[in-house]
């Protein structure tokens, strides 16, 4: 059974640990590319997307995706944009209260989803400015793979900040 209190903490943990002093498009490339070959590393069916106050600096499809990736991409990205949250935080704050995101404020599931793998991209002091986004695994897989590169990449330790 899902601990949601758990993993909301752990969530909430890693929003205020992965945070850039600055993004640009070079980071925003560095980071895709580190995405992109754990991807082919892992042979893992994914679309890699990162966005930027509104305009996307990187995407990349691995082989098995298709273009159905790219929708859930878009609704994932529409959720980060509206709450400035993670999807899988969310998701599992709607889930634990039963309640799914079209019940709670009216939105379309169509064009909104709670699903794991998209990472509000944060800026300190300043907020969220964009979204990092992956689509293919199994939502709680999707949310941990940003959330292993993002650490990486900013040389932030696992220790603790991964979900059980």
């Amino acid at each position: 059974m899902t601990d949601f209190a758990k993993d909301l903490a752990t969530i909430t943990r890693q929003e205020e640990l992965l945070q850039f002093d600055r993004f640009d498009a070079d980071e925003a490339w560095k980071l895709g590319c580190r995405l992109r070959d754990m991807a082919v590393a892992r042979k893992a069916p994914i679309t890699i997307e990162i966005t930027l106050s509104g305009q996307r600096l990187f995407y990349a499809s691995m082989p098995g995706t298709t273009p159905v990736n790219d929708d859930w991409v878009r609704r994932k990205r529409n959720v980060v944009e509206l709450y400035h949250r993670s999807t899988y935080f969310i998701g599992q704050g709607n889930r634990q209260q039963g309640i799914s995101l079209s019940e709670k404020i009216g939105v379309s599931l169509a064009d909104y989803a709670t699903n794991g793998g998209a990472f509000p991209l944060l800026i300190k002091g300043a907020g969220c400015v964009g979204s990092i986004i992956v689509s293919g695994l199994a939502q709680r897989d999707d949310h941990g793979f940003v959330v292993e590169a993002l650490a990486a990449h900013l040389g932030v330790p696992l220790d603790g900040l991964m979900l059980d």
